[in-house]
């Protein structure tokens, strides 16, 4: 157990599947944090925010990012900020686990405000916390809507 105002753990205390729950785990109350683990050849779900912006770290791996219009990879190292409406995907690029670690938050955290661009995806990534797959990395993203600004 930790002393109050502190606390620490590891990946591996953090338990197995895509996403760990780092804010839970450490009682992270000011920003949103988890790591994700996506496999070799998965990838995550398009996505937007309503108000948090999120800054990724790749910890392991290589991953593939489309982020609005521009397609690159980051390797161990690497960081990605994307404002809050912006369209974002990612995916593993390599051939061992991808590792991030993910920040998200608007003048503090924000809560859970994603969105899926594609509407059909809400029921795959339903499927998937209860367990089920990735998208492949081979998969087509969904295409962004136009972007507010």
């Amino acid at each position: 157990m930790s002393e109050p105002g502190h606390a620490h753990t590891t990946l591996d205390e953090l338990g197995d599947g895509v996403f760990l729950k780092v804010r839970r785990a450490l009682g992270v109350t000011a920003f949103g944090v988890n790591a994700m683990v996506l496999p070799p050849g998965t990838s995550w779900f398009r996505h937007t925010h309503d108000v948090q912006d999120e800054l990724y770290f790749v910890h392991h791996g290589r991953a593939v990012f489309e982020v609005g219009e521009e397609r690159f990879e980051l390797e161990a190292g690497g960081l990605c900020h994307v404002e809050a409406r912006t369209p974002r995907w990612f995916g593993n690029a390599g051939d061992t686990d991808l590792v991030l670690l993910v920040v998200g938050a608007h003048g503090g955290y924000a809560g859970r405000d994603g969105r899926m661009v594609d509407p059909a995806d809400e029921e795959r990534r339903r499927r998937q916390a209860e367990g089920g797959p990735l998208p492949s990395l081979t998969a087509r993203p969904g295409t962004p809507p136009g972007r507010p600004r």
